[in-house]
């Protein structure tokens, strides 16, 4: 099982930007699909965006394409999420999601490993 540790995040002002990260333990890593989800307080959890194992396909959610941006570092077993012109929308804890079975854009239902989620503030 692999596990996922997220660092990064924290309190920002609208317009900021900030980078989260999320590291994987096993060296699979470079089979899985990658990407974040989001929730925030009273919300369901949402799909921010993912990325194929190899890098070369992303998807996003309409509410943040063109100001996030995901990549990966296979070597370092590491997937990245640039978050850019940040909005108090984008106020949520964010969660690293692995997903064996997808090929670019991966659901809760199939993902296989969770990171432990980091808060994301965006203040006006």
């Amino acid at each position: 099982q692999v596990q996922l540790v997220q660092s990064g995040g924290g309190l920002v002002q609208t317009g900021g930007s900030l980078r989260l990260s999320c590291i994987a333990s096993e060296p699979i890593f470079d089979s899985y699909a990658m990407g974040w989800f989001r929730q925030a307080p009273g919300k369901q959890r949402e799909f921010v965006g993912s990325i194929s194992w190899d890098g070369d396909y992303t998807v996003y959610s309409d509410s943040v394409k063109g100001r996030f941006t995901i990549s990966r570092d296979n070597a370092k077993r590491a997937v990245y999420l640039q978050m850019s012109s940040l909005k108090s929308e984008d106020t949520a804890v964010y969660y690293c999601a692995g997903d064996r079975q997808s090929g670019v854009r991966i659901t809760a239902v199939t993902v296989g490993a969770w990171g432990q989620g980091t808060q994301v503030t965006v203040s006006s």
